[in-house]
């Protein structure tokens, strides 16, 4: 009966694939679902005072999604300007 034996997290092979990939600007991970220019019409039409309802739906966007992204670039601009 073969033994097998398991890893204890990322093989040093492994690192090395990932930071070729970084390299070459291939990152893992889930894509975002609001990206720049979206975060740009969701932010001017919030401007004009907008619902995150009505914002999130034309994005085809869930609210929850919006609405943290939104509460996620208010706090990082917050904190760049103090």
């Amino acid at each position: 009966m073969p033994r097998w034996r398991r890893s204890s997290g990322s093989s040093s092979t492994d690192l090395i694939g990932l930071d070729t990939a970084a390299a070459n600007g291939n990152h893992g991970g889930r894509p975002l679902a609001i990206d720049g220019d979206m975060l740009a019409v969701a932010l001017r039409r919030r401007d004009s005072k907008e619902s995150v309802t009505a914002i999130a739906k034309h994005l085809g966007v869930g609210r929850s999604t919006l609405s943290r992204t939104l509460a996620a670039y208010d706090e990082a601009a917050a904190t760049t300007t103090e």
